[in-house]
């Protein structure tokens, strides 16, 4: 994810750098969470459970430049996250999995609406992504990935630099 300059949008109240800053404040939650499904995941989802922490890591590399390349420093990750809710067992694992991935989505919405070229262009790839794996996890999907989360949470990706230890 690369871009020579940062594009602001007033009409869209948002700028591209700091929507890349949320994307990137949600990836390091994700690869967070993904350490605490791997924990509890079962046998049977455990490459699934890897497969999606390491597509997240890359990911969160990937915004780590861009946010360099927009001329900001990249958020660091907190030393801990709170997850949404208590992770027991395999399928409290499989439920926190869906989550991370819908609350990723909701973040690349954002940043779709707030980058161009070729940055708005890996945003939407990483979108359909977080909500082909949050399919899969979930066993069910959304009509509109990322802006499910909206209505029912308008400030899921707004709050990632102000509580940015919650999942």
């Amino acid at each position: 994810m690369t871009t020579t300059h940062a594009r602001r949008d007033g009409a869209r109240g948002g700028d591209e750098l700091t929507a890349t800053q949320a994307a990137l404040a949600a990836e390091h939650a994700a690869v967070y969470g993904y350490g605490v499904v791997g924990g509890r995941i079962g046998a049977g989802r455990r490459t699934e459970a890897q497969g999606a922490y390491d597509a997240h890591r890359a990911r969160r590399d990937a915004l780590r430049r861009a946010v360099r390349d927009l001329g900001g420093t990249p958020q660091a990750s907190a030393a801990a996250y709170e997850l949404p809710f208590p992770v027991p067992d395999a399928d409290a694992a499989v439920r926190l999995a869906a989550e991370l991935e819908d609350r990723v989505a909701a973040v690349y919405a954002d940043l779709v609406r707030a980058a161009g070229g070729a940055h708005r262009t890996e945003a939407a790839a990483a979108l359909r992504e977080a909500a082909v794996r949050a399919v899969r996890w979930r066993g069910s999907g959304v009509a509109f990935p990322g802006l499910v989360e909206r209505a029912a949470a308008p400030t899921a990706s707004g709050t990632a630099g102000t509580d940015a230890d919650a999942l």
